[in-house]
């Protein structure tokens, strides 16, 4: 059997959430996985699993058996022809990246963190960047889900259809995903170049900016009008690739994104009137840069400075004015917001609780540094969001309950319909869970 630990507290990354579980399990194998939760239902104990804690709500709260999936991460097919590769679901992304590339494969298009596991990422909705590139979901072929009777199940467009429909982005309430099944590419190179511009520029512009390129993000600095933006394309077939630099590479992702940011934003904790002074100078501080490298080399990056966020997605033709709403209730509120905004975007996909459900989305997070309040600035934009019908990230901060977002999801009922069927007990709910689905039917 895996490792069983008792009353070990849990915290995510963020330290939003915390758990003292009955017990930790960390199995090994899959048939493992299946006798974890066998033995947890029948001690009356309900289940969640957790990967590496980088979701900011309770969606990973466990008061019965915590599961962790860090075991499970080995890789199981790799077909270089097809580009489908099988691997156990809680292997983290860098590691997946790592692997793909050592077979000459990648993911279409990746978030900007690579220390979730794939199951975590793929059950909150994570997703990139590009009008034309969808989220992880969208790359999910066929999964392995253990069910609350310990049974193991596949689902793919072709098998159980509903529940492959459902459980892409399952938030954890159907079960625990055991395997998973990619459809990757030909490892490609990315040319990015980052730069400045000012922010109404780039509103008024970004219809264009997104046909131009394949990748298309910006930043915009509170307290200011300027936005660094991120166009990243591919390198065409036979173009080497061009990194940089060592020490432009440190001082830039590490220095300047990291070890500069934590500086700055401890002294906005202490002094919150220097923020407005201290966004312009780190505005002005990222200088243009262009270089090339392997595609999840650019697509990710480093994160250490720990933070709240909160992100919504919202129609696509509706950001400019969600931006500017927010950049008019910022200058009109007093208050401090030390975190640059992140803009992104996603065609429309069929995954039942995608943020981008049949619709073109963009995203707007908000982030505040941890040891700053960030309550007051999260709801107002909340409430812009919520003018516009947008739709919360899973795995950040929200107030929004099932009511709410039956609304937002023309598919929550069916995803309700697959849940109550599979866990009518809700072995696999917990406060999180019940607020925005609802409990399940003969939950006691």
């Amino acid at each position: 059997m895996g490792v069983a630990t008792t009353e070990a507290d849990w915290r995510n990354w963020s330290r939003t959430a915390s758990a003292r579980p009955v017990r930790v399990e960390r199995p090994r194998t899959v048939e493992e996985l299946r006798e974890v939760v066998r033995r947890a239902v029948a001690e009356g104990l309900r289940v969640k699993a957790v990967g590496s804690g980088h979701s900011f709500t309770g969606i990973a709260v466990a008061d019965g058996v915590l599961v962790r999936m860090d075991a499970l991460d080995a890789p199981l097919r790799i077909d270089r022809r097809s580009g489908l590769v099988t691997v156990e679901a809680g292997i983290p992304l860098h590691r997946l990246n790592a692997v793909l590339a050592a077979h000459g494969l990648a993911m279409t298009n990746l978030g900007d963190i690579d220390r979730q596991t794939l199951s975590g990422a793929l059950s909150t909705g994570t997703h990139g960047t590009g009008a034309r590139s969808g989220g992880l979901a969208a790359q999910v072929r066929a999964l392995e889900l253990v069910l609350a009777d310990g049974s193991l199940v596949r689902c793919s467009a072709g098998e159980r259809p509903e529940l492959f429909a459902a459980a892409r982005v399952g938030l954890g309430a159907l079960g625990v995903l055991a395997t998973v099944t990619l459809q990757c590419e030909p490892a490609f190179a990315l040319r990015a170049h980052e730069g400045p511009m000012g922010l109404p520029e780039v509103l008024d512009g970004l219809d264009a900016l997104l046909a131009a390129n394949e990748h298309f993000e910006f930043y915009w600095f509170p307290h200011t009008d300027r936005a660094l933006t991120k166009r990243n394309n591919r390198l065409p077939p036979g173009e080497r690739p061009c990194p940089l630099g060592r020490a432009r590479a440190w001082f830039d992702d590490e220095f300047l994104s990291n070890t500069l940011l934590e500086g700055v934003s401890r002294l906005g904790t202490a002094v919150p009137g220097a923020i407005p002074r201290l966004n312009a100078l780190s505005s002005r501080a990222l200088a243009a840069r262009t270089y090339s490298h392997a595609s999840h080399r650019v697509f990710t990056s480093a994160r250490r400075v720990v933070f709240r966020e909160m992100e919504y997605a919202v129609p696509r033709e509706s950001v400019a004015e969600v931006v500017r709403a927010v950049h008019r209730w910022v200058a009109g509120s007093g208050e401090r917001v030390a975190f640059p905004v992140e803009v992104r975007f996603a065609p429309a996909d069929d995954v039942w609780l995608s943020t981008a459900y049949r619709r073109e989305s963009a995203y707007v997070a908000v982030h505040q540094y941890h040891r700053l309040p960030h309550e007051r600035y999260f709801r107002a934009v909340a409430a812009i969001a919520d003018a516009v019908g947008g739709r919360p990230h899973w795995g950040k901060l929200h107030w929004l309950d099932a009511a709410a977002l039956r609304g937002r999801y023309p598919r929550l009922d069916d995803f309700l319909a697959v849940r109550d069927r599979l866990d009518p007990g809700g072995v696999f709910a917990n406060p999180y869970l019940d607020r925005v689905l609802g409990p399940a039917p003969a939950a006691g």
